[in-house]
């Protein structure tokens, strides 16, 4: 195996047993520049801004399968195809960061998401719309292309902390999509969310093409190579499996929990409103504070113990959420904390996770956050489907205890990690 080079500090946080089994000579070495606190803020804005459009329909989906004439089974697919064609652009479109140059990647790839979110605006009836969502997911990887982006501008001893501060965004964006289309479709028809979205990413995509200096790999890989190089990637580079498998893990419970929590707030227990669940997720999204904070834990060689701590806070999430009795003032306050709790854990991880894969080689740094982020996505997949169905089944106590089990499997599959920071 070719080994890779790397700056003392972090070898003993990335053992050279762990890095990737390609060549380490496809890039030009160019030693990075302290990114601007502006530059920072506006990558993590865009981040933020992409992710949202994951997301807006989720609250809506009522109103959109009225409008639209979907069947209540044939509803889910509103966000399942959006989910499929994310899953498909983190594999087939995010590894082109290592071949093609960034900024014009970037903003090709929103150039795609701002049509698709356009066209779900303009959507009368099923098809179109359905469309529309599976490419709103395949363009808003554009998201996965700016963060590895934002590691190549970064210092090596700064890089955490610019993928913290990057990733601070985007869980920012994930977490106020929510509330945000809920309290735009309170007063405009649901139709707007996109249209307002679309205006957004326009004025977005001209900043960045004004703001972004380019970046060009010199990858010399052919399309089909550079996909053939995701499987040895994945055989060769324990590290990017252990970290994928820690954050399906986490993803799941995370995605479980969203996707269960606004049904248990509507419901007779709790009987909140659409606008009251949606301050209720505003509230969550203060556990997008832990990106910045994880990204300089990762960066003072402290990960190891960061990690396991992220696991469990997860679990105690769930825990807390049986404290006091279901449909009490008591158990909306736990329940809130829990939300908080939960996104803190999940984003440390997520952090601790890419910070951990970014400093193998910048050569292959898209390809490894698209192999990363495609295997917790599926976990994530998963776990809203299972929570849906094991509320369905047995109500919060059920859901909340597949939400307990999934970060704790994943804290006694980190005891067999050897301690290396």
């Amino acid at each position: 195996m070719t080994h890779i080079a790397r700056p003392a500090d972090f070898a003993a946080e990335t053992p050279e047993s762990e890095a990737p089994g390609l060549k380490p000579t496809e890039f030009k070495a160019v030693e990075p520049q302290a990114m601007s606190s502006g530059m920072m803020f506006l990558l993590a804005a865009a981040c933020g801004l992409i992710a949202a459009n994951l997301y807006y329909a989720q609250p809506l989906i009522g109103p959109i399968s009225a409008s639209l004439g979907l069947s209540p089974g044939a509803a889910g697919l509103i966000v399942t195809l959006t989910q499929i064609g994310y899953g498909i652009g983190l594999l087939l479109i995010v590894p082109l960061g290592d071949l093609f140059e960034n900024r014009k990647l970037i903003l090709s790839v929103m150039a795609l998401g701002t049509l698709a979110v356009v066209g779900a605006g303009l959507a009368s009836t099923p098809l179109p719309f359905l469309a529309s969502a599976f490419f709103i997911g395949l363009g808003s990887v554009a998201i996965q292309i700016i963060v590895p982006y934002a590691a190549h501008m970064a210092p090596e001893a700064h890089r955490g902390q610019a993928v913290g501060n990057v990733m601070s965004g985007l869980m920012v964006g994930i977490m106020l999509a929510r509330p945000a289309s809920s309290f735009i479709a309170e007063f405009l028809p649901w139709h707007m969310v996109f249209f307002i979205s679309a205006a957004a990413l326009v004025v977005l995509s001209l900043v960045l093409a004004r703001a972004l200096p380019p970046r060009i790999p010199q990858a010399g890989l052919s399309y089909g190579a550079l996909l053939a190089s995701m499987g040895r990637l994945v055989a060769t580079t324990p590290i990017l499996r252990r970290r994928s498998l820690y954050h399906a893990f986490m993803f799941a419970a995370f995605s479980l929990f969203w996707t269960t929590a606004p049904l248990l707030l509507s419901g007779p227990e709790f009987g909140l409103s659409q606008g009251q669940i949606a301050l209720f997720a505003l509230a969550g999204a203060a556990g997008a504070i832990a990106a910045p904070i994880s990204g300089r834990l990762a960066d003072k060689g402290w990960s190891y113990a960061a990690t396991r701590l992220s696991m469990v806070s997860v679990a105690a999430a769930f825990l807390v959420t049986h404290i006091a009795p279901v449909g009490s003032a008591w158990a909306l306050g736990l329940l809130t904390f829990a939300a908080v709790l939960l996104d803190f854990g999940v984003v440390t991880n997520l952090v601790l996770g890419q910070r951990a894969i970014f400093v193998l080689g910048a050569e292959y740094r898209s390809r490894l956050n698209g192999l990363y982020m495609a295997a917790f996505f599926a976990g994530g997949a998963a776990g809203s489907a299972l929570g849906g169905w094991l509320y369905a089944q047995g109500g919060w106590w059920a859901a909340s205890m597949l939400g307990l089990a999934l970060p704790v499997s994943a804290l006694a599959y980190s005891l067999s990690e050897r301690k290396t920071a």
